[in-house]
Protein backbone atom coordinates (compact mmCIF):
# COMPACT_ATOMS: atom_id res chain seq x y z
CA UNK A 1 0.00 0.00 0.00
CA UNK A 2 2.58 2.30 0.64
CA UNK A 3 4.69 1.41 -2.24
CA UNK A 4 1.56 2.07 -4.42
CA UNK A 5 1.13 5.54 -2.66
CA UNK A 6 4.81 6.90 -3.13
CA UNK A 7 4.51 5.71 -6.79
CA UNK A 8 1.45 7.39 -7.42
CA UNK A 9 2.93 10.79 -5.78
CA UNK A 10 5.99 10.51 -7.61
CA UNK A 11 4.36 9.85 -10.82
CA UNK A 12 1.81 13.17 -10.32
CA UNK A 13 5.11 15.05 -9.24
CA UNK A 14 6.84 13.83 -12.45
CA UNK A 15 3.97 14.50 -14.54
CA UNK A 16 4.02 18.34 -12.84
CA UNK A 17 7.64 18.88 -13.37
CA UNK A 18 7.45 17.32 -17.27
CA UNK A 19 4.38 19.80 -17.61
CA UNK A 20 6.45 22.76 -16.75
CA UNK A 21 9.28 21.98 -18.35
CA UNK A 22 7.16 21.95 -21.91
CA UNK A 23 5.34 25.22 -20.98
CA UNK A 24 9.46 26.43 -20.81
CA UNK A 25 10.24 25.25 -24.37
CA UNK A 26 6.87 26.12 -25.31
CA UNK A 27 6.79 29.63 -23.83
CA UNK A 28 5.75 31.53 -27.12
CA UNK A 29 2.60 29.05 -27.81
CA UNK A 30 1.96 29.18 -24.34
CA UNK A 31 1.76 32.84 -23.72
CA UNK A 32 -0.29 33.30 -26.66
CA UNK A 33 -2.90 30.56 -25.10
CA UNK A 34 -2.93 32.01 -21.19
CA UNK A 35 -3.25 35.56 -22.19
CA UNK A 36 -7.22 34.62 -22.84
CA UNK A 37 -7.14 32.57 -19.30
CA UNK A 38 -5.36 35.37 -17.58
CA UNK A 39 -7.52 38.22 -18.87
CA UNK A 40 -10.51 35.67 -18.08
CA UNK A 41 -10.07 35.21 -14.59
CA UNK A 42 -8.76 38.53 -13.81
CA UNK A 43 -11.84 40.04 -15.05
CA UNK A 44 -14.12 37.00 -13.00
CA UNK A 45 -12.47 38.10 -9.98
CA UNK A 46 -12.69 41.86 -10.64
CA UNK A 47 -16.12 41.38 -11.02
CA UNK A 48 -16.88 39.24 -7.95
CA UNK A 49 -14.80 41.77 -6.01
CA UNK A 50 -16.29 44.40 -7.41
CA UNK A 51 -19.45 43.19 -6.50
CA UNK A 52 -19.12 43.29 -2.81
CA UNK A 53 -17.98 46.58 -2.52
CA UNK A 54 -21.27 47.62 -4.76
CA UNK A 55 -22.95 45.22 -2.13
CA UNK A 56 -21.15 46.89 0.83
CA UNK A 57 -21.71 50.37 -0.51
CA UNK A 58 -25.21 49.74 -1.03
CA UNK A 59 -25.93 48.21 2.29
CA UNK A 60 -24.47 51.33 4.01
CA UNK A 61 -26.64 53.81 1.84
CA UNK A 62 -29.51 51.95 3.02
CA UNK A 63 -28.55 52.05 6.65
CA UNK A 64 -27.98 55.86 6.45
CA UNK A 65 -31.60 55.84 5.91
CA UNK A 66 -32.68 53.45 8.19
CA UNK A 67 -30.22 52.34 10.22
CA UNK A 68 -27.88 49.05 10.66
CA UNK A 69 -29.61 45.75 11.51
CA UNK A 70 -31.05 45.66 13.84
CA UNK A 71 -32.13 49.09 14.33
CA UNK A 72 -35.49 48.82 15.96
CA UNK A 73 -37.93 52.01 16.23
CA UNK A 74 -40.07 52.61 18.87
CA UNK A 75 -43.56 55.42 18.94
CA UNK A 76 -44.82 56.47 22.34
CA UNK A 77 -48.34 58.03 21.81
CA UNK A 78 -50.95 58.70 24.40
CA UNK A 79 -54.60 57.59 23.64
CA UNK A 80 -56.17 60.60 26.11
CA UNK A 81 -53.66 63.56 25.91
CA UNK A 82 -50.12 64.62 25.15
CA UNK A 83 -46.96 62.86 26.01
CA UNK A 84 -44.37 65.27 27.63
CA UNK A 85 -41.27 65.33 25.62
CA UNK A 86 -39.02 65.40 28.61
CA UNK A 87 -40.76 62.79 30.90
CA UNK A 88 -41.02 60.14 27.87
CA UNK A 89 -37.37 60.51 27.26
CA UNK A 90 -36.45 59.85 31.37
CA UNK A 91 -38.70 56.58 31.12
CA UNK A 92 -36.78 55.84 27.62
CA UNK A 93 -33.43 55.67 29.68
CA UNK A 94 -34.66 53.67 32.11
CA UNK A 95 -35.38 51.35 29.97
CA UNK A 96 -32.52 51.59 27.38
CA UNK A 97 -30.13 51.06 31.20
CA UNK A 98 -32.55 48.15 32.34
CA UNK A 99 -31.85 46.72 29.14
CA UNK A 100 -28.23 47.20 28.91
CA UNK A 101 -28.65 48.35 25.57
CA UNK A 102 -25.59 50.88 24.19
CA UNK A 103 -26.83 52.37 20.95
CA UNK A 104 -30.01 54.40 20.99
CA UNK A 105 -31.71 57.62 19.94
CA UNK A 106 -34.23 60.08 20.01
CA UNK A 107 -35.36 61.35 16.56
CA UNK A 108 -37.81 63.78 15.36
CA UNK A 109 -37.99 67.10 13.13
CA UNK A 110 -37.86 70.43 14.29
CA UNK A 111 -37.37 74.30 13.02
CA UNK A 112 -35.56 76.70 14.54
CA UNK A 113 -34.76 80.09 13.05
CA UNK A 114 -30.87 81.38 11.81
CA UNK A 115 -30.06 84.96 11.02
CA UNK A 116 -28.33 84.90 8.03
CA UNK A 117 -26.32 88.11 6.59
CA UNK A 118 -28.63 87.90 3.45
CA UNK A 119 -31.83 87.38 5.95
CA UNK A 120 -33.25 85.28 8.51
CA UNK A 121 -34.27 81.88 7.37
CA UNK A 122 -36.09 78.96 9.16
CA UNK A 123 -33.96 76.07 9.50
CA UNK A 124 -35.18 72.72 9.16
CA UNK A 125 -33.98 70.74 12.30
CA UNK A 126 -33.13 66.91 12.98
CA UNK A 127 -33.31 66.27 16.53
CA UNK A 128 -30.84 63.05 17.67
CA UNK A 129 -28.89 61.57 20.32
CA UNK A 130 -25.57 60.75 19.86
CA UNK A 131 -25.83 57.49 18.76
CA UNK A 132 -28.10 58.24 15.85
CA UNK A 133 -24.71 59.02 13.70
CA UNK A 134 -22.77 55.07 14.72
CA UNK A 135 -26.54 54.06 14.36
CA UNK A 136 -26.94 55.31 10.69
CA UNK A 137 -23.44 56.04 9.67
CA UNK A 138 -23.87 59.88 9.50
CA UNK A 139 -20.61 60.85 7.15
CA UNK A 140 -19.03 63.83 8.26
CA UNK A 141 -16.76 65.68 6.09
CA UNK A 142 -15.13 68.43 8.48
CA UNK A 143 -14.80 68.75 12.04
CA UNK A 144 -16.34 65.74 14.09
CA UNK A 145 -20.01 64.37 15.07
CA UNK A 146 -22.14 64.93 18.34
CA UNK A 147 -20.51 63.03 21.57
CA UNK A 148 -21.79 62.54 25.03
CA UNK A 149 -19.92 65.53 26.33
CA UNK A 150 -21.78 68.07 23.83
CA UNK A 151 -25.10 67.51 25.56
CA UNK A 152 -23.36 69.21 29.00
CA UNK A 153 -22.36 72.76 26.64
CA UNK A 154 -23.89 76.26 27.46
CA UNK A 155 -23.75 76.95 23.64
CA UNK A 156 -25.48 74.08 21.84
CA UNK A 157 -23.71 72.23 19.42
CA UNK A 158 -24.66 71.61 15.67
CA UNK A 159 -23.82 69.79 12.84
CA UNK A 160 -24.78 71.44 9.18
CA UNK A 161 -24.80 70.23 5.96
CA UNK A 162 -22.78 72.29 3.19
CA UNK A 163 -25.42 74.52 2.34
CA UNK A 164 -25.54 75.78 5.73
CA UNK A 165 -21.63 75.95 6.03
CA UNK A 166 -21.52 77.67 2.45
CA UNK A 167 -23.82 80.22 3.74
CA UNK A 168 -21.60 80.94 7.38
CA UNK A 169 -19.01 81.46 4.03
CA UNK A 170 -16.87 78.55 5.50
CA UNK A 171 -15.02 78.97 8.38
CA UNK A 172 -12.51 77.06 9.48
CA UNK A 173 -14.32 74.91 12.32
CA UNK A 174 -11.21 74.82 14.64
CA UNK A 175 -11.76 78.57 15.20
CA UNK A 176 -15.34 76.99 16.71
CA UNK A 177 -17.48 79.03 14.29
CA UNK A 178 -21.04 81.00 16.54
CA UNK A 179 -24.09 80.93 14.71
CA UNK A 180 -27.32 82.33 16.38
CA UNK A 181 -30.62 80.04 16.92
CA UNK A 182 -33.95 81.83 17.95
CA UNK A 183 -36.74 79.55 18.82
CA UNK A 184 -38.04 80.19 22.28
CA UNK A 185 -34.96 82.26 22.98
CA UNK A 186 -31.84 83.26 21.19
CA UNK A 187 -28.69 81.51 22.01
CA UNK A 188 -25.88 80.96 20.29
CA UNK A 189 -24.65 77.56 19.12
CA UNK A 190 -21.43 76.20 17.72
CA UNK A 191 -20.72 74.72 14.45
CA UNK A 192 -18.79 71.28 15.22
CA UNK A 193 -19.09 69.55 12.06
CA UNK A 194 -20.71 69.33 8.72
CA UNK A 195 -22.10 66.93 6.56
CA UNK A 196 -21.03 66.28 2.63
CA UNK A 197 -23.93 66.98 0.75
CA UNK A 198 -26.22 63.87 -0.53
CA UNK A 199 -27.00 65.06 -4.10
CA UNK A 200 -26.25 68.14 -6.50
CA UNK A 201 -30.21 69.01 -5.22
CA UNK A 202 -29.36 68.97 -1.63
CA UNK A 203 -28.84 73.01 -2.01
CA UNK A 204 -31.36 73.80 1.45
CA UNK A 205 -29.60 74.26 4.91
CA UNK A 206 -30.14 72.10 7.15
CA UNK A 207 -28.36 70.79 10.48
CA UNK A 208 -28.39 68.25 13.06
CA UNK A 209 -29.00 69.21 16.75
CA UNK A 210 -29.01 67.38 20.74
CA UNK A 211 -32.64 66.40 21.67
CA UNK A 212 -31.98 67.96 24.89
CA UNK A 213 -30.90 71.15 23.50
CA UNK A 214 -33.53 71.48 20.77
CA UNK A 215 -36.59 70.98 23.88
CA UNK A 216 -34.87 73.59 25.79
CA UNK A 217 -35.21 75.89 22.70
CA UNK A 218 -38.28 74.79 20.66
CA UNK A 219 -40.55 77.59 19.94
CA UNK A 220 -43.45 78.23 22.43
CA UNK A 221 -45.88 78.10 19.89
CA UNK A 222 -45.82 74.76 17.94
CA UNK A 223 -45.70 74.11 14.23
CA UNK A 224 -49.22 74.42 12.90
CA UNK A 225 -48.25 71.29 10.73
CA UNK A 226 -46.27 69.66 12.56
CA UNK A 227 -47.58 69.89 16.37
CA UNK A 228 -46.02 69.86 19.52
CA UNK A 229 -42.81 68.04 19.15
CA UNK A 230 -42.25 64.61 20.17
CA UNK A 231 -39.32 61.91 19.38
CA UNK A 232 -39.49 58.76 17.88
CA UNK A 233 -37.16 56.14 19.49
CA UNK A 234 -34.82 53.92 17.81
CA UNK A 235 -32.33 51.42 19.25
CA UNK A 236 -29.24 49.18 17.64
CA UNK A 237 -30.02 44.99 19.28
CA UNK A 238 -28.18 42.28 18.14
CA UNK A 239 -30.03 41.08 15.05
CA UNK A 240 -30.57 37.72 16.61
CA UNK A 241 -32.83 38.59 19.53
CA UNK A 242 -34.14 41.64 18.07
CA UNK A 243 -37.61 40.22 18.30
CA UNK A 244 -37.51 39.52 21.91
CA UNK A 245 -35.97 43.21 22.94
CA UNK A 246 -38.61 44.79 20.80
CA UNK A 247 -41.37 43.56 23.06
CA UNK A 248 -39.60 43.79 26.61
CA UNK A 249 -38.58 47.06 25.72
CA UNK A 250 -42.41 48.20 24.63
CA UNK A 251 -43.53 46.95 27.90
CA UNK A 252 -40.78 48.94 29.88
CA UNK A 253 -40.84 52.13 28.34
CA UNK A 254 -44.68 51.71 28.23
CA UNK A 255 -44.49 50.91 32.04
CA UNK A 256 -42.20 54.39 32.72
CA UNK A 257 -45.13 56.67 30.60
CA UNK A 258 -48.53 58.67 32.22
CA UNK A 259 -51.66 56.13 32.24
CA UNK A 260 -53.04 55.75 28.77
CA UNK A 261 -49.94 55.46 26.64
CA UNK A 262 -49.11 53.11 24.51
CA UNK A 263 -46.15 52.28 22.56
CA UNK A 264 -45.25 50.54 18.90
CA UNK A 265 -42.34 49.12 17.64
CA UNK A 266 -40.87 48.15 14.22
CA UNK A 267 -37.60 47.21 12.28
CA UNK A 268 -36.29 50.18 10.00
CA UNK A 269 -33.70 48.33 8.74
CA UNK A 270 -32.67 46.43 5.49
CA UNK A 271 -32.44 43.37 7.12
CA UNK A 272 -36.15 42.91 8.04
CA UNK A 273 -37.24 42.66 4.76
CA UNK A 274 -37.68 38.92 3.45
CA UNK A 275 -35.19 37.56 1.61
CA UNK A 276 -32.04 38.44 0.40
CA UNK A 277 -32.58 42.35 -1.11
CA UNK A 278 -28.85 41.80 -2.76
CA UNK A 279 -30.13 38.77 -4.20
CA UNK A 280 -30.39 40.07 -7.81
CA UNK A 281 -27.01 41.92 -7.45
CA UNK A 282 -25.81 38.65 -6.68
CA UNK A 283 -26.95 36.62 -9.35
CA UNK A 284 -25.86 39.66 -12.04
CA UNK A 285 -22.74 39.12 -10.88
CA UNK A 286 -22.46 35.72 -11.19
CA UNK A 287 -24.03 35.38 -14.65
CA UNK A 288 -21.23 38.08 -15.83
CA UNK A 289 -18.44 35.96 -14.09
CA UNK A 290 -19.54 32.57 -15.90
CA UNK A 291 -20.03 34.21 -18.81
CA UNK A 292 -16.21 35.45 -18.92
CA UNK A 293 -15.21 32.01 -17.76
CA UNK A 294 -16.90 30.19 -20.75
CA UNK A 295 -15.01 32.80 -22.94
CA UNK A 296 -12.00 32.24 -21.82
CA UNK A 297 -12.71 28.26 -21.72
CA UNK A 298 -13.91 28.59 -25.47
CA UNK A 299 -10.79 30.34 -26.03
CA UNK A 300 -8.21 27.62 -24.78
CA UNK A 301 -9.44 24.77 -26.13
CA UNK A 302 -9.60 26.11 -29.12
CA UNK A 303 -5.78 26.96 -28.84
CA UNK A 304 -4.55 23.88 -27.26
CA UNK A 305 -6.56 21.36 -30.19
CA UNK A 306 -4.32 23.94 -32.80
CA UNK A 307 -1.30 23.12 -30.58
CA UNK A 308 -1.38 18.86 -30.11
CA UNK A 309 -2.08 18.70 -34.10
CA UNK A 310 1.84 20.70 -33.81
CA UNK A 311 3.15 17.82 -31.97
CA UNK A 312 1.72 14.88 -33.66
CA UNK A 313 5.00 13.66 -34.42
CA UNK A 314 6.82 14.63 -30.43
CA UNK A 315 3.54 12.39 -29.12
CA UNK A 316 4.63 9.67 -31.35
CA UNK A 317 8.35 9.50 -30.72
CA UNK A 318 7.89 9.58 -26.78
CA UNK A 319 5.06 6.36 -27.12
CA UNK A 320 7.83 4.87 -29.60
CA UNK A 321 10.02 4.90 -26.32
CA UNK A 322 8.09 3.68 -24.49
CA UNK A 323 5.79 6.18 -22.75
CA UNK A 324 2.25 5.08 -22.20
CA UNK A 325 -1.33 6.33 -23.16
CA UNK A 326 -1.65 7.37 -19.76
CA UNK A 327 1.58 9.24 -19.14
CA UNK A 328 0.89 11.26 -22.28
CA UNK A 329 -2.25 11.87 -21.27
CA UNK A 330 -1.77 13.38 -18.24
CA UNK A 331 1.05 14.87 -19.29
CA UNK A 332 -1.00 17.21 -22.13
CA UNK A 333 -3.49 17.23 -19.53
CA UNK A 334 -1.31 18.34 -16.56
CA UNK A 335 0.41 20.98 -18.53
CA UNK A 336 -2.84 23.19 -19.78
CA UNK A 337 -3.99 22.50 -15.64
CA UNK A 338 -0.59 24.25 -14.58
CA UNK A 339 -0.34 26.52 -17.47
CA UNK A 340 -3.58 28.03 -16.10
CA UNK A 341 -2.72 28.19 -12.55
CA UNK A 342 0.00 29.92 -13.43
CA UNK A 343 -2.32 32.29 -15.10
CA UNK A 344 -5.10 32.30 -12.98
CA UNK A 345 -2.58 33.54 -10.08
CA UNK A 346 -1.54 36.55 -12.54
CA UNK A 347 -5.32 37.11 -13.27
CA UNK A 348 -5.98 37.26 -9.20
CA UNK A 349 -3.22 39.57 -8.65
CA UNK A 350 -4.10 42.08 -11.97
CA UNK A 351 -7.80 42.14 -10.38
CA UNK A 352 -6.44 43.02 -6.58
CA UNK A 353 -4.47 45.62 -8.19
CA UNK A 354 -7.89 47.01 -9.86
CA UNK A 355 -10.27 46.51 -7.02
CA UNK A 356 -8.10 48.10 -4.68
CA UNK A 357 -7.07 51.38 -6.95
CA UNK A 358 -8.99 54.68 -6.65
CA UNK A 359 -10.57 53.15 -10.20
CA UNK A 360 -13.05 51.10 -8.40
CA UNK A 361 -14.26 53.94 -6.51
CA UNK A 362 -14.63 56.30 -9.65
CA UNK A 363 -16.20 53.08 -11.45
CA UNK A 364 -19.17 52.85 -8.22
CA UNK A 365 -19.51 56.70 -9.05
CA UNK A 366 -17.87 57.97 -5.87
CA UNK A 367 -19.70 56.21 -3.87
CA UNK A 368 -18.40 56.61 -0.16
CA UNK A 369 -17.77 52.85 1.94
CA UNK A 370 -17.29 53.81 5.66
CA UNK A 371 -16.21 49.94 6.38
CA UNK A 372 -14.48 49.17 2.67
CA UNK A 373 -14.21 45.01 2.13
CA UNK A 374 -10.63 43.97 1.38
CA UNK A 375 -10.73 41.98 -1.87
CA UNK A 376 -12.72 38.83 -0.56
CA UNK A 377 -10.89 35.93 -0.36
CA UNK A 378 -13.89 33.77 -2.30
CA UNK A 379 -13.00 35.92 -5.31
CA UNK A 380 -9.34 34.83 -5.52
CA UNK A 381 -10.30 31.58 -4.65
CA UNK A 382 -12.77 31.29 -7.27
CA UNK A 383 -10.78 32.89 -9.63
CA UNK A 384 -7.70 29.96 -9.78
CA UNK A 385 -10.19 27.06 -8.99
CA UNK A 386 -11.88 28.52 -12.18
CA UNK A 387 -8.53 28.59 -14.02
CA UNK A 388 -7.57 25.33 -12.80
CA UNK A 389 -11.04 23.66 -13.90
CA UNK A 390 -10.85 25.53 -17.32
CA UNK A 391 -7.08 24.23 -17.80
CA UNK A 392 -8.89 20.58 -17.15
CA UNK A 393 -11.24 20.26 -19.28
CA UNK A 394 -9.29 22.60 -21.86
CA UNK A 395 -7.50 20.11 -21.81
CA UNK A 396 -9.03 16.81 -21.66
CA UNK A 397 -9.91 17.13 -25.16
CA UNK A 398 -6.16 17.69 -26.88
CA UNK A 399 -5.31 14.93 -24.10
CA UNK A 400 -7.64 12.49 -25.78
CA UNK A 401 -6.66 13.08 -29.08
CA UNK A 402 -3.21 12.73 -28.12
CA UNK A 403 -3.82 9.57 -26.90
CA UNK A 404 -5.44 8.59 -29.58
CA UNK A 405 -2.44 9.14 -32.27
CA UNK A 406 -1.33 5.98 -33.69
CA UNK A 407 2.58 6.16 -33.13
CA UNK A 408 3.53 4.82 -37.01
CA UNK A 409 1.32 7.82 -38.64
CA UNK A 410 2.76 10.42 -36.16
CA UNK A 411 6.59 9.28 -36.77
CA UNK A 412 5.20 9.94 -41.05
CA UNK A 413 3.70 12.87 -39.81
Amino acid sequence: MRRAVVRFATSVVATVVEAFEELRVHKGRVLLSLIGVAAAVCALATVVGAGAIAEQAGRELQERSGGRPATVSLNAYSTTGTLDAGEAGVAWQDALDRHGIDFASRVGWGGLSVPFADGAVTIQAQVVDPDYGVIHRVPVSEGRWFTDRDADRLAPALVVNEAFWAKLGRPPLASHPVVEVVGSDRVDAVVIGVTPAQSEWDTQPSMFVLTDAYLALQPETPDPMMGEFMPSYEMWVPDGVSDELTESMREAFREGLADGASVDGWRSDYAAMEGDPYLPLKLTVAGVAVVILLLGALGLVTVSLVTVRTRIREIGIRRSFGASAGRVFFSVLMESVVGTFVAGVVGVGIAIALVRSPLMGMALGGAQIEDMPGFPVEAAVIGIAAAVVVGALAGLVPALAAVRVRVIDAIRF
